[in-house]
């Protein structure tokens, strides 16, 4: 029997949060029980990053309303619009700007959301390459391009990327190589160094290998660097940062503490730069996009993408990324 999927009946993977305790699940919604918003999307892909494992798992504390539709990425097509900017069957994405945190998100069939966060797919991608990057690719683009207006160049030496073999990691390994920068991969799975390698990283470095010391500033090593960890390393970059160089915050898979002197910022210039991936405005979202599709979309995006599923595997993924065992993206097909 095939599945009747309309605007007034298709499955969701929606949250639930009551009295402390989290239960996600599969249920059959309507448009009209959407979020409130000026462009409805058929969906037909979104993808998995670890604040989605966080938010359905109830290990993170994502949700600020509940419930909601799980997926803080979709693309898919314009079903209708109120917002003359978006005709019907335009290909269009959204990431971040409040999915699954305040508004319903991308893993259901249609989706509802604000016509200032939907993005138009620019050409060079489409539903499913666009998801292929999603937050992930958004993020470490966006942190390419702080880093970029803030002078870093490739002769200020090596950027070290932290968390590398995750999705934000493994994009920002081969951006940055392609655009000609020295990558230092740094990650804490042996089983990822070919990986890396493959993408770009001129070093692999193992967690064990670092040789991180409480020092209040070290050797210079990084002309600059992406971390995606947080507490310790991020600490420990930047007191081993080049002269000039910036450090760009994006995730805390660690911790979200920070320990430092002030010393990396008045003694050699070290700026460290916060990526927020979630809300930007429309211009700049816009601009990333665009360049994700031209000069930084990645070389290697069919090799990030390790893990191609159907929305019916959805609940038995999220697992690996609590307990760390997934490597690259993971690209989900809603259709």
């Amino acid at each position: 029997m095939v599945e009747a999927i309309t605007p007034d009946q298709f499955p969701a993977y929606r949250i639930h949060q009551q009295a402390g305790r989290v239960e996600a699940r599969w249920e059959q919604m309507s448009v009209d029980e959407l979020s409130a918003g000026e462009v409805v999307i058929r969906v037909s892909h979104s993808s998995i990053n670890y604040k989605d494992a966080l938010a359905a798992s109830g290990a993170g504390r994502i949700l600020r309303r509940s419930p909601l539709v799980g997926g803080i990425d979709l693309a898919g097509r314009v079903e209708s619009s109120s917002d003359a900017r978006f005709v019907r069957g335009a290909e269009v994405l959204v990431t971040g700007c409040g999915l699954s945190e305040t508004r319903d998100g991308g893993y259901a069939l249609y989706a509802r959301v604000p016509a200032a966060a939907v993005v138009p797919i620019p050409p060079g991608l489409d539903a499913a390459s666009a998801m292929a990057l999603g937050t992930a690719g958004f993020a470490a683009a966006l942190a390419y391009i702080l880093m970029e207006r803030n002078g870093q160049r490739s002769a200020l030496g090596p950027v070290a990327v932290s968390g590398a073999s995750g999705g934000v990691g493994s994009i920002a390994v081969d951006m940055f190589a392609s655009k000609g920068f020295e990558v230092s991969a740094m990650t804490g799975k042996r089983e990822a160094q070919s990986y890396l390698r493959e993408l770009g990283a001129a070093q692999v470095l193992l967690r064990e290998q670092l040789g991180i010391t409480s020092q209040p500033l070290e050797t210079a090593h990084w002309g600059g660097a992406i971390d995606n960890v947080g507490g310790e390393l991020l600490s420990w970059l930047l007191r081993s940062t080049r002269e000039r160089g910036n450090v760009a915050s994006i995730g805390l898979a660690a911790s979200s503490d920070l320990h430092t002197t002030v010393l990396p910022f008045i003694l050699r210039g070290v700026s460290l730069l916060g990526v927020n991936s979630s809300s930007t405005t429309a211009e700049l979202r816009a601009q990333v996009w665009s360049r994700l599709a031209t000069d930084l979309k990645p070389q290697h995006l069919d090799r990030i993408v390790t893990r191609t599923i159907d929305r019916s595997e959805l609940p038995r993924a999220f697992d690996d990324y609590l307990h760390g065992r997934v490597i690259g993206r993971t690209l989900v097909r809603m259709e």
